[in-house]
C-alpha cells in the first residue's frame, strides 16, 4: 500500500521536516573537485523528508515515490536509498532509531536528486536534534556523505547549490574558497531543462575513474588543481587520455569566466554552452549518443541560444538556454522529433 504522508507510514505526527530543491548547472561541470568555478541555480523540484524518533535501535525508512520500506539497524549503512539518509545519521551523531518518510519530484538524472535528498535530510535533523549547523557545513556535510556512505567522490557543487540557491538567479561558487555570489540569467531567455529518459546510476559509472584521471593531470603538471594551470597549452604535454580530460576541466573553468564578462547576452552565453557540451562529450567522454542528439535538436531549434547535458552525465538531463517565453513551444518541437527517433522521454 502507498502511503501519501509520515502519518499514513508510521501513524503519528513527524517531529520535523524539511525540503531541498534540485538543481540544474548550466556551466562548469567537472571542475568543482578542481577549485573550478560553476554556474547552478535551484529548480522548483524539491525533495522532503519528514522525520520522527521510534523509540528503537532500529532506523525504518519510507520512500513514497518507490513505495519501499528499508530497515536498517542504527549504526549500519544500509543498500538502496538508504545510504544517502544512513549517512547523513550518522553524521550527525544519531544513536536512536528514527522513521524517515521521503518523496520527491526532482527528476533522477543530472539535477541532483541525490544532493536535495542529502540536504533536505540534514535540514531535518537541524530541527530534530537540534543542530548548530550553518547552510555551507550542511552542505559540506553532504558532500561527506557521498563519499563515505554512497561512494561517489563528488564536488562541491550539488550540495551548496541544493543549500544555498535559489531558482531566480545562477548563483556563481568559486568552489575552492567556497565564495559566491548571486548572477543573474541573461536578459530575455529562460531556462529549459528536458530528461533525456537515459537512467543512469552514477555510483556505478564512470564518475571516479575521471576524477581520478583529473588529480593524476594535475599532479602531472605540478599543481594543486586545474583551476591552477595558467598556460592551457601545458595541458597538451599530458598522455593521451589524460590530456583529454584536463583539457576539459582548464576550458571549461575559463567558458564559465567568460560567460562573466561585462557585456555577455543571451547569444554568448549559449555558445558557451554549446562549446561544454562538446567538451563533455569529446574530452571528457560523459555524454551519450541519445543525449547528443536531443542536444543537437536543440541547438538547431530558432529559440535556443545554446543546450548542453548537465549533471555528471552517462545519461541523464539537458538543460537549454531559450528565448523568454518560448520554452514549452521549443520544448514540444523538440520532444516530438526526438521521440520519433525511438527514445521513450520523461518531460
Amino acid at each position: 500500500m502507498t502511503h501519501t504522508s509520515y502519518e499514513q507510514a508510521f501513524g503519528s505526527a513527524p517531529q520535523a521536516a524539511a525540503q531541498a530543491p534540485g538543481r540544474v548547472n548550466l556551466l562548469g561541470e567537472h571542475t568543482d573537485y578542481q577549485g573550478g568555478f560553476v554556474l547552478p541555480t535551484a529548480i522548483p523540484q524539491q525533495a522532503a523528508v519528514s522525520l520522527g524518533r521510534n523509540g528503537t535501535q532500529e532506523h525504518v525508512l519510507y520512500s513514497a515515490n518507490l513505495d519501499q520500506t528499508i530497515r536498517v539497524p542504527v549504526g549500519e549503512v544500509g543498500s538502496g536509498f538508504a545510504p544517502y539518509l544512513t549517512g547523513c545519521f550518522a553524521l550527525s551523531g544519531v544513536q536512536e532509531g528514527l522513521n524517515a518518510f521521503i518523496t520527491s519530484d526532482v527528476p533522477s538524472g543530472g539535477l541532483s536528486s541525490s544532493a536535495a535528498l542529502e540536504v533536505a535530510t540534514l535540514r531535518a535533523l537541524r530541527d530534530l536534534l537540534p543542530l548548530q549547523l550553518d547552510d555551507v557545513t550542511l552542505a559540506l556535510r553532504g558532500v561527506q556523505v557521498e563519499h563515505e556512505f554512497v561512494g561517489v567522490m563528488c564536488g562541491v557543487m550539488d550540495q551548496m547549490a541544493s543549500s544555498l540557491a535559489d531558482t531566480r538567479t545562477m548563483l556563481l561558487i568559486d568552489t575552492r574558497s567556497l565564495e559566491r555570489r548571486a548572477v543573474p540569467f541573461p536578459t530575455g531567455a529562460e531556462v529549459l531543462v528536458i530528461d533525456s529518459g537515459v537512467p543512469r546510476r552514477l555510483a556505478e559509472s564512470g564518475y571516479n575513474e575521471r576524477r581520478a584521471q583529473v588529480e593524476e593531470a594535475a599532479r602531472l603538471l605540478g599543481v594543486p588543481q586545474l583551476r591552477d594551470v595558467t598556460n592551457p597549452t601545458a595541458v597538451e604535454t599530458l598522455p593521451s587520455v589524460l590530456r583529454e580530460r584536463a583539457r576539459h576541466v582548464v576550458t571549461e573553468n575559463a567558458r564559465v569566466l567568460a560567460a562573466l564578462e561585462p557585456g555577455v547576452d543571451a547569444a554568448r552565453f549559449g555558445q558557451l554552452m554549446n562549446a561544454s557540451h562538446a567538451s563533455l562529450r569529446d574530452d571528457y567522454a560523459v555524454s551519450h549518443e541519445r543525449v547528443d542528439e536531443l542536444v543537437t535538436l536543440l541547438q538547431a531549434h530558432p529559440d535556443v541560444y545554446g543546450a548542453r547535458m548537465t549533471g555528471a552525465g552517462f545519461g541523464g538531463a539537458v538543460v537549454a538556454l531559450v528565448r523568454q517565453g518560448q520554452a514549452t513551444a521549443a520544448a514540444r518541437a523538440v520532444l516530438a522529433e526526438y521521440s520519433e527517433q525511438g527514445s521513450q522521454v520523461v518531460p
